[in-house]
Order: structure tokens, then C-alpha cells, then sequence
């Protein structure tokens, strides 16, 4: 015998028979199993043994436990067998006081199978599991997650790709987080275990694309047989999870460049209708009616805009918005979509969780987020977008409110002052300034030039043929109906700027 068999680890195993733990201690183990038909077959030397009986017990009370008495006199430490489950109270009660195992199993030769393998013949385990990876990998996958599904269905225990930072993707359960952080990314083959039992076999991921990536089966309560065989398993898988890893890498960088082709379009058409583009955005999923908050986070440095993309849109799904991303230039836009227009609690409650998304992104890529406003129908898309835009460019230097900002929470004139070569930076000039434009535009003359003689009264006065004290008098004019503090240095700047494109 190479090992001594514990119940947890029958119990974990995919193929035991339907086992199930009715009565006496849960960390029953043995080195030996017995399997007959009746309890009068059994051999009469039962220690450190599991008997299999394949025949149904008495069903008197008190043959039970006759049965379960003789069984633990004779030196046992587990019986299983066909309808346990119907042992009453007593019965049970006697089997947790003798410290007997009481196991129910449906399909007894199926349990002696599974004994057989993790006690005696490793080597036929490690064959069944690569058989059934074989057969997972032959069947038809739509993309990665799907082959994982199949993987972990046919092998009976949870498989999970995982990075240095955490899993990536799983299926047939969930790695805990202890395990993952025992996980020694520098071997070929890793065995990471826990106290409370759980165990991830895992091997490095052969890409040529994606480094520090790891392919493994998990479980708990698994003995050391089946650890090796699901690190066999997960060797003979990996070739087929980074081959699956690189189609879908090819297929998600086509996607996303025709979506950012689409997008492209849209953007160039400034939100007017056009047949063409809109079926194209549909075939998308993107809907331009109804009302949109755009967003738009770019990289701060050099960054793999495929890659923040996965990321932006694996978060997406916790905001409870219809959502679209896709790649445009050195970053990612997008914007959450809505039939009826949100209330504004709603709306921060939404700019909270693309804050919270911004957060998470920083911990991996180094980028600014910006964020539009409310807009409603196909030409407030393109307002909103371009917004975030703009809001995205005003955050790459906005460290104080950690590179994240709202349109909705700068002032006119700092947009302005940020980016004068825009689509939004004329009208939103022509907007600030339009106050001034009325009774033939003389304040917007006056104050162009106050500004191109440096904030002089007196040389702007010069310059205009006017007297010191109507210039005066029609600056404070101007600070009033602009509400702009002319003492600002940032915001004279930027009325400069405006009047610069609003008379040229």
C-alpha cells in the first residue's frame, strides 16, 4: 500500500459513487479495502480497513446495529454501503459512539474503483484524468472560458488561470484567495496548499503573449494521489488553454479594431445621422437613442490599450448600466447607456463607480479617467464623449483629485485654458464670451484688449482712444456678467484664449 486514504480525499474525489458521510467521525482514514457482498464475507481482520458491501442493510432497527457493532468489533474503521441514508437515529448515534464511519454510497464498485486508484495504482488515476482532458480538449469551444468549463467538468474539480495578482478566470468553483497567495510562480509545476485542506496543482502557462501565467486544478480535502494526477492533468491541458488564450487574443484584437472603427466614424459624423455607421454601431449592440454618460480613460505613460480594455470590461458588469468600451488611440472610451433618464442621485451614484473602476485600473495601469456629462440621443453621445475627452486630458495633470475628473466639476474656463485645439473649445469660448457680444460687442473689444496690454488700464485705454475710467468701468462690467474673478491669473488666461479664437 503507498499511502493511507483519508475521507476527505474519497470524499473530494469526482468518481465515488455518489459517497456520502452518514454517521461516525469525519476524519475517518485506511490503508486497506474490503468489498463484498454481505457483512458475513468480509474478512475477519478489519483493522485499519474501509468494507464495501454491495448489498442493502437489514431494515430493522435493531439489525442495524447489530451490523454496525459486529462490523467495529471487528477492527474496521468504515463501512459503506447501498441505502445508509436510512439508518435510523439510534443506529447513528451508536456508530458516532464506537467511532465507526457510517458511508452511503449508491454505486459501491464505482467507490471501490475510486479506492483503487488513489490507494494502490497512481499511475491509472493520472491516466484517467489525462484521458478526460483529452476528451474536454476534443470538444468544440466558443473561447477560454468555455474550454475551462468543459475542462473541469469532465476532470470533476475546479480549474482556474491565474496571474501574479490574482485568478483571471475559473470554473467549476472558486480558488480561495489563501491558496492563490501560496501559489510559487517560479517552478514548471507548483503544488500551493492551505491548512484547512485546499490545494491548487498548477503549471507556468507556455504564451508567447501573456507571461506569469498559471494553469491549475483545484480542490480541497485531495490526498497526494490525486494532487499528482491533477498536476499531470494540468501539464497535459496547458498546451490546448494557450493555444485557446492566443485565437482569442487575435480574435479580441480584430474586434476591437473594427469597434474602434465604428466609434471612429461616429465620432467623425459629430452625431449626425448616417445610415451606414448607425447599422454598424447597432450589429454592436451600441444604441444612440436614449441618454449617455461617456467616459474615457487614457494612459498617463505607454500602455497596452488591448489589455486595459479586458480589464475596463471585465468591471463594467458591476455597474448597473448598459455599457459599452472599446480602444481609441492610447486609451479606451466608453459610456453607460439608459432608456429613461437616471435621477441625479443615480448619476453619482454611477460617476462613484466609474471612480471606483479608475481606482481599480491605477492598480495595474498608470492612467487618467475622464467623464462626461448626461447626455441624451445620438448627437448628446458625441457631446458626452468628447467631454470625457477633454475632462480625460485635464486629469493627466491632476494629481489632487487622483487623476480622475468630471466635466461636470471643472469650471468653464479650465477646460478652456487646457485645450484650446478641440472640437469643444470654440463653442464653449463663444458660449463664455456671448454676454459680451451684445450693443456691438464693445465689452468683448474693451476686454480683448485689457488682455493683450497685460491687465492696463491705462495702456489698454491708450490703445482704444477712451478714457482710464470707462475702461474701468467696463472691466468690472465684464467680471460681472462673466462671474469670473478677473484677479485670477488661470482665468485670465483663459478668457485670453477665448477671445483670441471668438475675433479670429
Amino acid at each position: 500500500m503507498t499511502e493511507r486514504l483519508g475521507l476527505d480525499a474519497l470524499l473530494s474525489h469526482p468518481a465515488n459513487g455518489g459517497l456520502r458521510l452518514i454517521a461516525g467521525p469525519p476524519d475517518a482514514g485506511w490503508s486497506e479495502v474490503a468489498i463484498e457482498s454481505t457483512e458475513a464475507d468480509l474478512p475477519d481482520e478489519g483493522a485499519d480497513r474501509l468494507a464495501i458491501l454491495t448489498a442493502p442493510p437489514p431494515d430493522s432497527p435493531w439489525q442495524q446495529d447489530a451490523l454496525v457493532r459486529r462490523t467495529r468489533d471487528r477492527g474496521y474503521a468504515a463501512l459503506a454501503l447501498p441505502h445508509a441514508d436510512g439508518f435510523g437515529a439510534g443506529t447513528r448515534t451508536l456508530a458516532d459512539r464506537l467511532g465507526l464511519a457510517i458511508l452511503h454510497v449508491d454505486r459501491p464498485m464505482v467507490l471501490a474503483k475510486a479506492c483503487w486508484h488513489l490507494l494502490e495504482a497512481r499511475d491509472a488515476l493520472s491516466l484517467e484524468v489525462v484521458r478526460k482532458v483529452a476528451q474536454s480538449i476534443e470538444y468544440h469551444a466558443e473561447g477560454l472560458r468555455d474550454l475551462l468549463r468543459n475542462l473541469s467538468a469532465n476532470v470533476g474539480h475546479g480549474i482556474a488561470l491565474v496571474d501574479s495578482e490574482g485568478v483571471l478566470t475559473e470554473a467549476g468553483g472558486h480558488l480561495d484567495p489563501a491558496v492563490h497567495a501560496a501559489v510559487d510562480f517560479a517552478p514548471w509545476v507548483d503544488i500551493a496548499r492551505t491548512g484547512d485542506g485546499g490545494t491548487f496543482a498548477s503549471v507556468r502557462v507556455d504564451s508567447p503573449s501573456r507571461e506569469g501565467l498559471r494553469l491549475g486544478f483545484f480542490g480541497t480535502g485531495l490526498g497526494d494521489a490525486q494532487v499528482s494526477a491533477l498536476a499531470v492533468a494540468a501539464e497535459v491541458a496547458m498546451p490546448a488553454v494557450a493555444a485557446r488564450i492566443l485565437i482569442d487574443e487575435v480574435a479580441d484584437v480584430n474586434d476591437a479594431s473594427v469597434s474602434s472603427g465604428v466609434l471612429r466614424d461616429f465620432v467623425d459624423l459629430r452625431g449626425a445621422p448616417e445610415a451606414d455607421v448607425e447599422r454598424r454601431m447597432l450589429e454592436r449592440g451600441w444604441r444612440t437613442a436614449g441618454y449617455h454618460l461617456g467616459f474615457r480613460i487614457i494612459g498617463r505613460s505607454r500602455l497596452d490599450a488591448l489589455q486595459l480594455l479586458r480589464f475596463v470590461t471585465g468591471r463594467l458588469g458591476d455597474i448597473p448600466a448598459d455599457s459599452h468600451a472599446t480602444t481609441s488611440g492610447r486609451g479606451v472610451s466608453g459610456w453607460l447607456t439608459f432608456v429613461e433618464p437616471p435621477t441625479p442621485t443615480q448619476v453619482e451614484t454611477l460617476i462613484s463607480a466609474l471612480r471606483e473602476l479608475h481606482v481599480a485600473c491605477r492598480r495595474s495601469f498608470n492612467v487618467a479617467t475622464g467623464v462626461g456629462s448626461l447626455e441624451s440621443g445620438s448627437t448628446g453621445l458625441f457631446t458626452t464623449l468628447n467631454e470625457a475627452t477633454d475632462a480625460a486630458r485635464v486629469a493627466m495633470g491632476r494629481s489632487a483629485t487622483g487623476w480622475f475628473v468630471r466635466v461636470d466639476g471643472l469650471g468653464l474656463e479650465q477646460l478652456l485654458l487646457a485645450w484650446t485645439d478641440n472640437d469643444t473649445f470654440v463653442p464653449a469660448a463663444q458660449s463664455l464670451l456671448a454676454p459680451l457680444q451684445e450693443g456691438g460687442g464693445e465689452l468683448l473689444t474693451t476686454l480683448a484688449a485689457y488682455l493683450d496690454h497685460e491687465s492696463g488700464i491705462v495702456p489698454t485705454a491708450a490703445a482704444l482712444g477712451l478714457h482710464r475710467n470707462t475702461v474701468s468701468s467696463r472691466i468690472q462690467r465684464v467680471q460681472e456678467l462673466l462671474g469670473i474673478d478677473m484677479d485670477d491669473p488661470e482665468a485670465r488666461l483663459a478668457l485670453h484664449l477665448a477671445c483670441r479664437v471668438v475675433r479670429h
